[in-house]
């Protein structure tokens, strides 16, 4: 009854629209309405495809191959193994991780570095919600990508079926299009469709929920369904009926040639009269300085010649989350501490992908003197607090660095920035290093200082390292020690904080350059999270390396909990054998500590030739505690 009162007023809408304004028989309009909706017509005209071995996962499989998409990430479930096969079958690699998210984080690394989409496919619910974190994070961080996760057969959702739950509600806030596939002929469109919108204006990421019985051939599925040539009495006659119409509703059209290739993408673009103001501001200004988001690294736009833009205009840099690294190892322009000071006297600040969160401390620490000219593909992040705590003078919802590289133009190679002004900003890095260096060489309690390890990790890094950031306490110490080597080569959660990244995001960066060392700065906490993934780097010959900060606790909640509640409960942990761990799922371990404190640059030299010979390898340092980060707060 509650079906038949749901087609009820469908059925009414339709009656009106089609029999009264032209006089046919509401019998006969209804009739239509009916063989319409369960796909009847559709099912005469279209007819089943006569090789009934076919199956849904060869359409998903060619169209991300289409779509120039090399992995696929995943943790095999019954619900999506036609997608891997096919993938498999027709050269796109599969990577199968040891969790979930690990999958999801990966396809995002890939994303990030390659300027494409990254996908994972997952199975049905626990399969999916395992998801959900990486999913939210590379909506923060805006990377493309498109999450395929199994799902119920289209009958039996709401029915109880293994591993049935509304996935739809969980991932429209986290998704920019969410749609799950009712038919097998509808795979091809919803693909592209997806695949478009998740590059398109702010990037981020998509859901296509497949059902098990879209992915399935003809036949299998038709067994599974009970279908029989006829049935006994007339209710099992119609239920017969029911299930052989849906089954060819199901695959009617279904391999029918469709396009199945890239559908243009939509990336909003800075006006010129926009461009030739944010020049008349900036050829006025005396101290100007540029903020560079992550925003900054993403296509079309090569970022070889948004790298050359900066360097010919000659404007004091601050880079921060995937555009570190962009103006390399060392430059002249590039400011990497006391930003807030140079904030406060700045008589111009270009956000270039740099929004006024938390990393802004909302906009405060930006000067009501100075002319602000904000850039940012969304609308909300470009104006984010201007209703409190700033203005900007020029608001562009447009590309970074489009508009940069344009801006440089219209500027020309006369303009220069003031070279006294430069000096005093990298003035100030120089004194800082200077201080870093006098602070690593302090004694610490029985373990090492965390800033001499890092020191030497800089020193035996290679030019074509790419860093992979997961933790807290030490990876913050990390930030002002480590130097990216050039674009690209920095990976971090970004604006969401999340922890556990790093297994998946070294997997992704080694699979889009594997001429490169790829070391992931771990802290104690974070390893917990992904050191599983030794047995994948194993599996599939990643060689990645992992300095584990060793300090035994969650240090940079307990910086702020001990002081303010007076108590470290559950910041404490223990200084595990993590080196053995690792060894256990197939890679090479390595122990630094006090024992071997004169040998640390031997250690970590031999650590990464085993690396580039071909083994996975973890360096479980440990460390002991300083007030490098006194006063840093975590909340």
């Amino acid at each position: 009854m509650e079906s038949w009162n749901k087609f009820c007023p469908e059925l009414q809408k339709y009656i009106s629209k089609y029999a009264l304004p032209v006089g046919v028989s509401a019998v006969s309009v209804g009739l239509i309405f009916f063989l319409r909706k369960f796909g009847i017509i559709y099912n005469y005209l279209h007819k089943p495809v006569a090789d009934s071995t076919r199956h849904g996962g060869e359409l998903v499989a060619q169209v991300l191959k289409d779509h120039n998409v090399k992995y696929v990430f995943t943790l095999v479930g019954g619900h999506i193994s036609p997608i891997l096969v096919a993938c498999e079958k027709i050269g796109i690699r599969v990577i199968d991780t040891r969790h979930e998210v690990t999958a999801a984080f990966a396809a995002d690394a890939v994303a990030r570095m390659s300027g494409s989409v990254g996908v994972c496919a997952v199975t049905a619910g626990p399969g999916l919600t395992n998801t959900v974190t990486a999913i939210k994070n590379a909506q923060m961080a805006e990377s493309p990508l498109l999450l395929l996760g199994g799902a119920a057969a289209t009958l039996l959702k709401g029915r109880g079926a293994l591993q049935d739950i509304d996935q739809m509600s969980l991932f429209k806030p986290l998704c920019k299009f969410c749609k799950s596939v009712t038919t097998v002929r509808d795979i091809i469109p919803t693909l592209r469709q997806a695949l478009q919108i998740a590059q398109s204006n702010t990037p981020g990421p998509v859901f296509v929920e497949l059902p098990i019985d879209v992915l399935y051939s003809y036949q299998l599925v038709k067994d599974q369904m009970g279908i029989k040539d006829s049935g006994k009495g007339l209710v099992d006659k119609v239920i017969q009926w029911y299930l052989r119409n849906h089954l060819s509703n199901l695959y009617a059209g279904a391999f029918e040639q469709r396009p199945t290739g890239p559908l243009p993408v939509d990336i909003p673009m800075a006006s010129h009269s926009q461009v030739r103001q944010c020049k008349e501001l900036l050829a006025r200004a005396k101290r100007p300085v540029i903020l560079v988001g992550s925003q900054a690294t993403l296509p079309p736009t090569d970022i070889n010649h948004l790298r050359q833009a900066f360097e010919a205009m000659g404007i004091p840099c601050f880079l921060g989350g995937m555009s570190r690294g962009l103006l390399g190892r060392k430059s002249n322009i590039q400011c990497r501490q006391k930003r807030r000071d140079a904030l406060r006297e700045a008589d111009l600040v270009i956000l270039a992908g740099s929004v006024c969160d938390f990393r802004l401390n909302y906009g405060r620490v930006l000067s009501r003197k100075s002319k602000i000219i904000a850039v940012n593909r969304d609308k909300n992040q470009l104006y984010k607090n201007s209703d409190m705590f700033w203005k900007p003078t020029v608001g562009v919802q447009g590309d970074v660095a489009s508009f940069i590289v344009e801006l440089q133009r219209e500027l020309g190679s006369e303009y220069k920035c003031d070279s006294e002004w430069i000096k005093k900003l990298t003035s100030r890095d120089e004194e800082k290093e200077i201080a870093n260096r006098s602070k690593a060489e302090e004694r610490t309690d029985q373990h090492l200082n965390p800033l001499k390890v890092l020191q030497i990790v800089e020193d035996v890094m290679n030019d074509n390292t790419i860093m992979v950031a997961d933790g807290g306490d030490f990876v913050a110490t990390a930030a002002y020690i480590l130097r990216p080597r050039g674009p690209l080569t920095w990976l971090d959660p970004g604006a969401f904080g999340t922890l556990g990244v790093g297994g998946g995001f070294a997997i992704g960066a080694k699979l889009c350059r594997p001429e490169s060392d790829v070391w992931i700065i771990y802290g104690d906490g974070t390893v917990g999270y992904s050191i599983a993934e030794y047995d994948t780097y194993t599996r599939h010959k990643l060689p990645i390396i992992s300095v584990v900060g060793n300090d035994a606790g969650w240090t940079q909640i307990e910086r702020d909990q001990v002081p303010l509640l007076h108590s470290s409960v559950a910041c404490k942990l223990a200084f595990t054998e993590y080196d053995k761990v690792a060894e256990g799922y197939g890679g090479k371990g390595y122990k630094l500590d006090r024992s071997n404190e004169d040998k640390i640059k031997e250690i970590l030299q031999d650590a990464l030739k085993q690396s580039q010979n071909g083994s996975a390898v973890l360096v479980n340092t440990y460390i002991g505690k300083t007030n490098f980060r006194e006063g840093s707060i975590s909340i």
